[in-house]
């Protein structure tokens, strides 16, 4: 299944006539819902989030280097190996897109938006997708897959009750692993391990930086 880099939307792509007249008026609907969600939550701080800044604190800068880009795909009835294969395609797409080194890659994003994928499928289909894509792609080339989906259950890291990983539109994003991963993967050992080996030296950095901050430092002093 492969992609191209026309198939790529940016944000701002989505009023151009010019640049959308050939996409379907159900997908560039997505398009917009998905768009509008970035604008109004992704990109902004909410008071249940646990900490300051937006709910993706990579986003806004990722749209002012016009690095986050959409992808609409239909998917239909496709089994677990199409849909991996498809990813596949959107990984090697996003180390090919520039840029590709230097700490700019922190901030480019591939949103590939499933346009007619139901929610109450999209759990299912996304944890077998990502059961095949998510170890081999993050151990060999550093790449991290997001789910997002209506009814998506996972929380905050600093807030267990608020889950912002719920989008009006199933969708995966492909990104660049950055090193403030880590907290994603403290409740997975084997996770956490592909972190630590990834990141070597500069991991213990990150962990100790964070230690420094909390409470029990300010009591001993």
């Amino acid at each position: 299944m492969p992609t191209q880099t026309a198939d790529l939307f940016l944000l701002e792509d989505l009023d151009d006539v010019g640049r959308t007249s050939e996409v379907a008026e159900s997908d560039l609907d997505a398009l917009h819902a998905v768009a509008d969600w970035i604008k109004t939550f992704v990109i902004k701080p909410h008071k249940d989030l646990g900490r300051a800044g937006p709910i993706c604190p990579f986003v806004p800068e990722a749209l002012e280097r016009k690095t986050l880009w959409l992808a609409p795909e239909q998917i239909a009835d496709r089994n677990v190996p199409h849909v991996v294969e498809l990813m596949n395609a959107y990984k090697s797409l996003f180390l090919d897109t520039e840029p590709t080194d230097g700490d700019a890659t922190n901030y480019k994003v591939i949103v590939v938006v499933f346009t007619d994928l139901a929610a109450d499928r999209a759990q299912a289909l996304f944890d077998d997708v990502l059961g095949q894509l998510a170890n081999p792609s993050y151990v060999e080339d550093g790449i991290v897959f997001g789910p997002f989906y209506e009814g998506n259950a996972g929380t905050a890291i600093y807030n267990a009750s608020f889950r912002p990983f719920q989008s009006p539109v199933p969708l995966l994003f492909v990104r660049q692993g950055v090193i403030s991963d880590w907290k994603f993967f403290l409740d997975n050992q084997e996770w956490l391990n592909y972190w630590a080996h990834r990141y070597g030296e500069s991991a213990v950095d990150a962990l100790a930086e964070e230690l420094r901050r909390l409470p029990w430092r300010a009591r001993r002093d």
